[in-house]
């Protein structure tokens, strides 16, 4: 787990000005992988009661322009954001509870798949979700009765 001076360093790494709310932030983003803005401001009052929602989401905001956190937003869901950052991975989401989860990309290197038509866009990056149910809200495959098909609702 990082630390923080590890964080401060990396705010210093990225030419950014190192304050309380923004080594808050990466702590929690780092303690709370694919956790949404409120779950992130929670965290970050428990170090620091004081601070302001606005705060936190000018923090996030930074971090992410910066390349320190990397925002995602499944389907349906608000943005999450991860400190999994400077590759191309993809998630897999759980239709029932929303669990996220990282899985490494499908085939090749970045953007690991090619469009089939790319309409002239220079293509740096792809962001797949999977979608389906985890194992904890997947009934049990039993050997009268084969893990249930994947609903595609």
């Amino acid at each position: 787990m990082a630390t923080a001076e590890d964080f401060r360093r990396m705010l210093r790494g990225a030419a950014l000005r190192v304050t309380r709310p923004r080594v808050a932030v990466l702590t929690a983003v780092y303690a709370h992988p694919h956790a949404d803005t409120d779950s992130i401001v929670g965290s970050v009052r428990e170090e620091l009661p004081e601070v302001s929602h606005q705060a936190v989401y000018d923090s996030l905001r930074v971090l992410t322009t910066a390349g320190l956190v990397r925002r995602i937003q499944p389907a349906g869901s608000a943005a999450r954001y991860e400190s999994r950052v400077g590759d191309n991975h993809h998630h897999v989401v759980c239709r029932s509870c929303r669990a996220i989860a990282d899985v490494d990309c499908a085939v090749g290197s970045a953007p690991c798949l090619a469009a089939s038509d790319d309409r002239g866009f220079s293509i740096d990056e792809a962001e797949v979700f999977y979608w389906g149910r985890c194992p904890d809200c997947s009934p049990p495959a039993t050997p009268d009765r084969p893990r249930a098909a994947p609903d595609r609702s």
